[in-house]
Order: C-alpha cells, then structure tokens, then sequence
C-alpha cells in the first residue's frame, strides 16, 4: 500500500525534466517564445522600410524601453536573457531527444519514411544553422565585430552596411530560410505537444504554421533584398 501511495505522488520538476514529454514541453514552450520574438523583431526590422529616423528612433526605444521604471538597457537585457535561457534550453532538449531516439533506434530503417515532410526531415541541421547564424548576428549587428562600416549608434547604417556585401546577405538568407522551414515543422510540433491539436483543429494548425513560416521568411527577407535593389540605401 505504501508503495502504491509513494507512486501516485505529483511528479518533480526533475522527473519532468528527464522524461521525454517532459523535454517535448520544455522545446514547445520555448519554441513559441522564440516565435513571438521573431514576430516582434520582424516588425520592427520592416520599420526600415520607413527611413533612417524611423528605424533609428525604434533601435533607441529597444534600449531604452521600461523606463523610468527601469535603467537604461535593462529593459533589452531582460529580453536578452529570457530569450538566450529559451534558446538553451531548446537546443538542450533537442539534442537530448535525438541521442534518445539514436538509441532506442540504432539501425536506420531500411526504407525512410516517405510521408516526412522535407521540413521535418532537415530540422536537425536547421537547428544547427539557426544557432550558427544567432552568433553571427550578434556579431554582425550587435557587437559590430565583423561589420566593417558599423557605426556605434546608428542601427540603419549598419544594416544598409551589413547588406551591402555579398555575404552579408548570403548568410542572412540562407538562414530566414532555415527558420522559416524550422518554423513550419516546429509551430506543428509545438501544438501536437501541447494538446492543442486534434481531428478538427489539424487542417487550421497546418494552415497556421505555413501562414507564419511564410510570413516570417518573406519579411526578414524583404530587408536585405530591399538593400541590394536600392529601395533601401
């Protein structure tokens, strides 16, 4: 009887953690807080298409926003963070998940499923994309390491600058097309998990996620592609 008792216990956090469904969760959960992000940085990156002090005037509301409740910076540092801990944990239990299945299945099938989509077939190295291009945006846009006409300051110009060369806008793109097939598969995922998912909500959930992959793709897209035809200089 006590055994049977000690069973029926409310699982932990850490039990959670270490079951699948649990990693499953955790990868919904952040993922749709990574998409809200990128809805809002796609928004605001579409300001350019407004000129110099419109796009200006956003990036100083970014490191300014909270106040006079916060400090300078605070504000864009709390986002930072929040979405640096979804990032990790992500690509924590993605990885985990995958050593899982690697080994409850050593052997690969003798012949792939054909249903599995294209997207769902490349999310593990579109992960890996995504994660590569994270830094190299940082790098590009944030600390202005590798953006050799960044201006301090001037959120414009270095964007007009970082895409004015030829792979700046290579790995920009190659990358808006790896989030938007990530996005697909992963918003689909995400709703599975979730419970959200069901006979009737099925054809709407696939409707949705193509809708925001396409979406997003085309609009982080539109931005550089405007800097090469000179809509934007």
């Amino acid at each position: 009887m006590a055994l049977a008792t000690r069973d029926r216990r409310p699982p932990t956090a850490r039990t959670l953690w270490d079951s699948s469904v649990g990693k499953k969760t955790v990868m919904a959960v952040t993922g749709l807080i990574m998409l809200g992000y990128l809805v809002a940085h796609m928004a605001g990156n579409l300001k350019i298409f407004f000129g110099p002090d419109e796009f200006n005037g956003y990036g100083h509301w970014l490191r300014h926003m909270g106040e006079p409740v916060l400090h300078s910076h605070w504000g864009l540092w709390i986002v930072r963070i929040g979405l640096l801990a979804s990032v990790i944990l992500h690509a924590v239990c993605a990885y985990q998940l995958s050593r899982r299945d690697l080994k409850a299945r050593p052997v690969r099938y003798a012949h792939p499923c054909p249903r599995a989509s294209y997207a769902t077939r490349t999310m593990r190295w579109g992960g890996v994309i995504v994660a590569l291009f994270i830094v190299w945006h940082i790098l590009d846009l944030t600390t202005l390491t590798v953006n050799e006409n960044a201006q301090a300051g001037h959120p414009y110009e270095n964007v007009v600058a970082t895409f004015s060369t030829w792979y700046g806008n290579t790995v920009y793109i190659v990358a808006m097309l790896a989030v938007g097939l990530h996005i697909r598969h992963g918003f689909w995922s995400a709703a599975q998990t979730l419970g959200v998912g069901s006979a009737k909500r099925d054809r709407v959930l696939k409707a949705t996620a193509n809708l925001l992959a396409a979406t997003l793709t085309i609009g982080f897209i539109s931005v550089p592609v405007a800097v090469m035809t000179g809509l934007v200089d």
